[in-house]
Formats: C-alpha cells, sequence, structure tokens
C-alpha cells in the first residue's frame, strides 16, 4: 500500500509540519520577517479553501477574493471603528468625503464582537445565496468559473464607487492594532503569528475530517460523476452549496487576519489576479492535497517575495509557465511527485523491485 494514502501517516505529516511551523518565533529575532511569515499563513488558508472548493469539490471558484474581500472590509471596518471615540465617530476619511453622520452601514461595526461576527457572517452568507442560485440552476464547469469572476469584478466596481463610505482605492487603514478586550494583538509579535498558525491548524483538522467523513465522500463522487450521484438521490446542489458556503467561511477567516496583520484593506483584495493566484498556489503544490495547497501558497509567495522585484512583471509570465508545466506533466501538482516516491518505495520493499501496481491502487483515494 502506498504510504502516501494512509490516513495514519497523514495526520503524522501534519503534526510534524505544524510543529515545525509553531517552532518558527522562538528560532527567528526579525519582527518584520516574523510578520511577513505571518502573511503566508494567511495564503495557506486561502489554498486550503482552494483545495476543499476545486480539488474536492470540482468546483473551480475564479472568485475566492469575494468572501477573502468581504472579511477583510468587515475587520477594517471594525478596527477602524476601535479608534474612533464618542466625540469623534466617524473615520477621517468620511469627513473628507462630506459625510455628516457616521453612516448606518459602519454601525454595527462600533461593536468589536458584533464587527467581527459580521465579517465572517456576511461573506458566508453572500456564498450560501450565491452558490445555492447557481447549483441549483445547475451552473457548473467553466460556467460557474465564469460567473464567480464576473460577480468577483462587480464586487470590485462597487467597492471604488462608493467611496464615501469605502475611501474608494485608497482602502481603509485602521491606525492601532486589533484590541480583543484589555489584550492588543501586536501584527508584528509572535502572539500574532501563533493566532494565524492556530487558526490555520483548526482549519486544516476540520477540512480533514470533513473529507474523511461521508459527507466528503459524497463531494468527491459529485467531483467524478455529479448525475450518477443525482441519479442515487442525493441533492448535488445541496452539497456543492455547502462545500461552497464552507470554503467561502475559511476564505473569509484568512480576510480577517489579513487585516490584522497588514492593518490595511483595499479593493486590490477583490481584483482578478489575486484570485487567480489562488487557484495556481493550489494547483501548483497539488489541489487534491489539503496539505500540498498550502505548501503551494508557501512555496509561491516565498518566491515572489524574494525574486518578484528581481524579475519585476516577468515574474508572472514564470510563474504562468511553471503552472503549464506542474498541471501538463504533474495533474497532482508538486505533493504527486511524493506520492510517486512512496508508491515506488512501496513496491519495491513488496515484490523486490517489481513495477506492478496492484489492484485498486489507482483507484481515488479519499482525504489526502
Amino acid at each position: 500500500m502506498n504510504l502516501y494514502h494512509n490516513v495514519k501517516a497523514q495526520w503524522l505529516a501534519y503534526l510534524v509540519f505544524y510543529l515545525v511551523l509553531a517552532a518558527v518565533p522562538l528560532l527567528i529575532d526579525d519582527n518584520f520577517l516574523l510578520n511577513q511569515l505571518s502573511t503566508y499563513g494567511v495564503f495557506g488558508m486561502l489554498a486550503l479553501s482552494i483545495s476543499l472548493c476545486w480539488g474536492f469539490g470540482g468546483i473551480l471558484n475564479l472568485g475566492q477574493g469575494i468572501p477573502f474581500g468581504l472579511g477583510a472590509y468587515g475587520m477594517a471596518m471594525t478596527m477602524q471603528m476601535q479608534s474612533q471615540d464618542a466625540s469623534n465617530p466617524m473615520p477621517p476619511f468620511m469627513l473628507n468625503n462630506s459625510l455628516e453622520h457616521l453612516p448606518l452601514l459602519w454601525q454595527p461595526f462600533t461593536n468589536t464582537g458584533v464587527g467581527i461576527v459580521l465579517a465572517l457572517a456576511v461573506p458566508t452568507l453572500f456564498c450560501l445565496v450565491f452558490g445555492g442560485l447557481m447549483f441549483r440552476a445547475r451552473v457548473s464547469g467553466p460556467f460557474f468559473a465564469i460567473m464567480t469572476l464576473a460577480m468577483l469584478s462587480a464586487w470590485g466596481t462597487l467597492i471604488l464607487d462608493i467611496q464615501p463610505y469605502t475611501n474608494g482605492v485608497n482602502g481603509i487603514t485602521p491606525p492601532t492594532p486589533l484590541r480583543l478586550g484589555e489584550f492588543t494583538l501586536d501584527p508584528y509579535s509572535p502572539a500574532a503569528y501563533w493566532t494565524v498558525l492556530a487558526l490555520l491548524v483548526i482549519a486544516t483538522i476540520v477540512a480533514k475530517l470533513m473529507t474523511l467523513s461521508r459527507f466528503g465522500l459524497v463531494i468527491q463522487s459529485i467531483r467524478n460523476d455529479a448525475e450518477r450521484v443525482r441519479f442515487l438521490g442525493y441533492s448535488v446542489a445541496g452539497y456543492e452549496t455547502a462545500i461552497y458556503t464552507i470554503s467561502g467561511f475559511f476564505a473569509a477567516v484568512a480576510g480577517c487576519l489579513w487585516v490584522t496583520l497588514t492593518q490595511y484593506v483595499s479593493p486590490a483584495q477583490f481584483d482578478t489576479t489575486f484570485s487567480l493566484s489562488m487557484v495556481i498556489w493550489a494547483g501548483i503544490g497539488g489541489r487534491m492535497s489539503l496539505l500540498g495547497a498550502i505548501l503551494g501558497a508557501f512555496l509561491i509567495q516565498g518566491a515572489q517575495s524574494y525574486l518578484g522585484d528581481t524579475f519585476l512583471n516577468t515574474w508572472l509570465l514564470i510563474l504562468g509557465g511553471f503552472f503549464i508545466l506542474v498541471v501538463r506533466f504533474l495533474p497532482k501538482g508538486l505533493i504527486g511527485l511524493v506520492e510517486m516516491a512512496l508508491g515506488r518505495l512501496g513496491r519495491n520493499r513488496r515484490n523486490g523491485g517489481g513495477d506492478s501496481v496492484p489492484a485498486g491502487q489507482m483507484l481515488p483515494q479519499p482525504g489526502e
């Protein structure tokens, strides 16, 4: 048996991976680098959400920036209102746009708890409604991908157009870090890094358990043959809506964490290039592997941070070419190399180096 498909080995790989990441703040003393690594954790959560939706659900989502951006704006509004007081309740950019009263849209965010709940609930509700409408109409495949891309552009345009409420292209820059009661979360501190890591661990565990459950097996069956699953009596639209909504919730959490770390949000979070990058992370790392997708995000964003300034716009061509090569020759992404290596090792141990493939070896394996 290929050790790659052994569930206990998979859990062990997750454990080792996250223990190594948890030790990072103990090994480096550069606060800027620690903040940068924390943002990689945010990108890893986005790649995880794409892996759930596209890899396991077979739903190519080119608009994952929508829940990410909505969550980011909700958290930015919450943090901005924390810096305002009763005598000066309006953010400066609203005064510059000739507003005289705090808009009704902003008033719930004066309460930190309500603001955080709304930052997570609004994008999740949007995914639930939008996904329900699309999947009940049996919009799927490239048509669904195009619809998500169009909706992403619509949201970006809306954020720009309502400048008095969102500060338009300049975005929102909360002047102070997030405060939770008496605790202030310094975005350059180990506490911020471990917070991001803890939420990424929770998201990974939830996603992993989901893929191993009956729900996960039905989702993967829909990915392989939706019509057959529909004929068996399952609500395909319901399952597709569920996995799309859960994926959107994880993206919303990532958006909240992004603003917490950067203290900034702008319409760039709704840029199509950013959403396409999420798909590239998952595709290169391995969209059918949760860990592979996360590693893909770390690898690509790390390379961009250190090579992007050198190659400038050429970096996008390099990344696109690399993505094409991986899709063409490694359909399961870079993590597929690990699967092939472990599979060859297992066969060599079992039959003394024979190349025969055991029966069932090529069948889909759940919860990779």
